[in-house]
């Protein structure tokens, strides 16, 4: 996908708009883009420790980094959750919660993308061709029903029909969703949480995207930039890479912002992120080599409920 824009887009016009960011744009925004991840290591691990994951702070950071780290290399977006999650369960001693924490963080990852789009989408409804509020629809309808789709199945699938080991594991998944369900502030502050995060990030990339000379306003870029993010999560793609570009261009093009201009601010922004990932790989590298710090269950085994700790 990226070689097609590059193919298709005029390389001269794409290198002057990536020379006109400076240096000093990079050095400050990769730190920042880590640091504003920070919300979201807190709300991962709120999440997870709210399902009875107790997962300590260092070692959420070091999961937590090293799925951004998996991101620059795996399908999708979703790819780095998998090796996040994946080492969460071998340093949290609640491995439901370590489950369905994940899953839930990233259901209100999406959704606050999508709330994110929506005020965009409120704010700006005349700049809106009727192609971009097709798709905004179209994923929000899809977003509540595969949610819905989702609830339905872990609770009403009868668990006696399944083998034993799946029964087991449909079991935690239900009782760590009866404990989030008994916390509905837990999960509306995860939800602020979330939301926070985006449009941090959507403040970035408006940021990035004036260094390279797009001057639009700045709710133009609260409905384009968390749909061209979403695109990302198509699991054909590795990172996103191309096809956010692509989406963003697309998204964009009603605001008058030629393509090649908003193919360079995702091409800025995916350095950001392929940077912040190395970076925040060796970030968990080092806080491995101080040994494993993981939550340890008590009171006979049981997790003590750790939202808030």
């Amino acid at each position: 996908m990226l070689a097609v824009l590059l193919l298709v887009l005029p390389l001269d016009q794409l290198g002057d708009a990536l020379g006109r960011v400076p240096i000093w744009v990079w050095v400050v925004s990769v730190p920042g883009y880590l640091t504003l991840h920070l919300i979201g290591i807190s709300k991962w691990r709120m999440l997870v420790n709210a399902a009875h994951g107790g997962l300590s702070m260092r070692s959420a950071v070091r999961c937590y980094y090293l799925g951004l780290f998996g991101n620059t290399f795996l399908p999708s977006l979703v790819g780095g959750d998998a090796v996040r999650a994946g080492l969460a369960l071998k340093l949290a001693p609640g491995k439901g919660g370590v489950v369905f924490g994940s899953l839930l963080d990233r259901m209100i990852d999406v959704v606050g993308l999508a709330l994110v789009a929506g005020v965009g989408a409120l704010v700006i409804p005349g700049a809106l061709d009727p192609q971009n509020r097709a798709i905004f629809w179209a994923l929000a309808t899809m977003l509540g029903a595969g949610m819905v789709v989702g609830a339905g199945l872990l609770f009403f699938l009868p668990a006696r029909r399944f083998p034993y080991r799946i029964r087991r594991i449909m079991v935690k998944l239900r009782r760590s969703l009866d404990g989030l369900r008994r916390r509905p502030a837990t999960v509306l502050a995860a939800l602020v949480m979330g939301v926070t995060l985006q449009t941090s990030l959507v403040a970035l990339n408006w940021w990035l995207g004036v260094r390279c000379g797009i001057d639009i306003a700045f709710h133009a870029w609260l409905f384009a930039w968390p749909m061209a993010k979403i695109s990302a999560l198509v699991p054909v793609t590795q990172g996103g890479i191309g096809v956010r570009e692509a989406a963003l261009a697309a998204l964009l093009s009603p605001f008058g912002v030629p393509a090649v201009l908003a193919v360079a601010a995702g091409l800025v922004f995916q350095g950001v992120i392929i940077s912040g990932g190395l970076l925040g790989g060796l970030l968990s590298y080092l806080l491995g080599r101080g040994g494993p710090v993981a939550g340890t269950p008590v009171d006979g085994g049981r997790v003590p409920d750790l939202v808030g700790v």
